[in-house]
């Protein structure tokens, strides 16, 4: 079966990252290529490295309709038997395209959609219209939580549409012994210049409005210069985007920029996380939180706003993950709290086994199986 993804970018995000997991994982029966409309990044690189091949469009902007022919082109000379897209702009152009090449099975994940918002941007009534008559045109939507699935279906999209399938993790990628965790984490911060005794407050994502990052600002604003135990709180944050200057001038007007680093965009997620004590995560508008199980997998407490990966589950399948509030002084009182009671590595909890990308895997090609049996 010869399948096309199409993603609107491949910088290192959740969903970006998602697509490279589940394409490792795929069965060898399964022949996959990936479009992607623009910005050809660190993870276009690493899927190509896989051994998938990826196609950069060019696409040059939300009204590039010539990039339309362009994949209606592709697609029907690479004679696939599905097209998958992932995030809104693809999702778009990809089931126009899809349809004009005659391609009778056409799936959408939906990763990132809430009540009022897509991808971190605010909707509008233009962005729900199109977005709901392009979904006609597919054949099945998959939503990664049912947080996703209910705004589905509050948009319209009919039930019988609408597949749920959770995003999965690779928690081999992330496990280490003490030993190993203990190397990685003196090797890592040596390398960054932390001091071996700090207290290293990580974050990873976009540095964009929704995750909240100014919230971690604040709290290490909020937190003693000092803990009780001697060691300094550090803020290290792991993404880019584009409020990197923003975050970058709040840590300088608060006199931590020396005890605060942003490391960009990064391949070397699983041994940057050796190098914290605990994840923090205060965005509020998460559809997943596929970052929280990473961290929960890598040993570390994890504080957190919002992560319908963990929200309805008890807390012994969540381990050690703690809410708070998403503000500077709840995230301080709670980060204060982790710091004097949980030391990494700590033991995976039951939910990252849960997640498991084989199972994810293995639930995709059977829809993909499904849907084409009913052509």
């Amino acid at each position: 079966m010869r399948i096309l993804h199409i993603i609107t970018g491949l910088a290192a995000g959740g969903a970006e990252q998602q697509l490279r997991l589940l394409l490792r994982n795929m069965p060898a029966e399964y022949h996959c290529e990936v479009v992607t409309l623009e910005n050809p990044g660190a993870v276009a690189e690493g899927i190509r490295q896989d051994g998938t091949p990826v196609t950069h469009l060019a696409m040059r902007g939300n009204r590039d309709i010539a990039a339309l022919f362009k994949l209606t082109k592709f697609i029907r000379r690479g004679r696939f038997d599905i097209v998958h897209t992932h995030l809104y702009r693809s999702c778009v152009y990809g089931r126009l395209a899809a349809r004009l090449a005659g391609i009778p099975t056409i799936v959408a994940t939906e990763h990132s959609l809430l009540k009022d918002t897509i991808e971190g941007r605010s909707t509008t009534a233009g962005v729900r219209l199109l977005y709901t008559a392009t979904e006609r045109l597919g054949t099945c939507t998959v939503a990664v939580s049912s947080a996703v699935s209910d705004c589905l279906g509050n948009w319209g999209v009919p039930s019988r549409r609408i597949r749920q399938i959770a995003n999965g993790i690779d928690a081999a990628a992330f496990a280490t012994t003490p030993d190993e965790h203990a190397k990685s984490r003196r090797e890592v911060r040596a390398r960054l210049r932390i001091p071996a005794d700090s207290f290293v407050i990580g974050g990873v994502g976009r540095l964009v409005p929704g995750k909240r990052f100014d919230v971690l600002v604040d709290a290490l604003a909020a937190m003693p210069d000092v803990l009780p135990d001697g060691r300094v709180p550090w803020l290290l944050l792991v993404g880019a985007g584009q409020q990197l200057d923003a975050l970058t001038r709040q840590a300088h007007d608060a006199q931590l920029a020396h005890r605060t680093l942003f490391l960009g965009e990064r391949d070397d997620v699983s041994q940057l996380l050796t190098a914290m004590d605990v994840l923090a995560a205060p965005s509020i508008v998460e559809t997943f939180g596929l970052s929280l199980l990473e961290g929960l997998a890598a040993g570390l407490p994890l504080v957190y706003t919002s992560g319908p990966s963990l929200a309805e589950l008890p807390p012994h399948q969540t381990g050690h993950a703690y809410y708070s509030p998403s503000d500077g002084r709840s995230f301080a009182s709670r980060l204060c709290t982790v710091a004097a009671d949980c030391a990494p590595p700590l033991a995976p909890p039951p939910v990252v086994g849960m997640y498991d990308i084989s199972q994810v895997a293995d639930e995709l090609t059977s829809l993909y199986t499904d849907l084409a049996a009913r052509r």
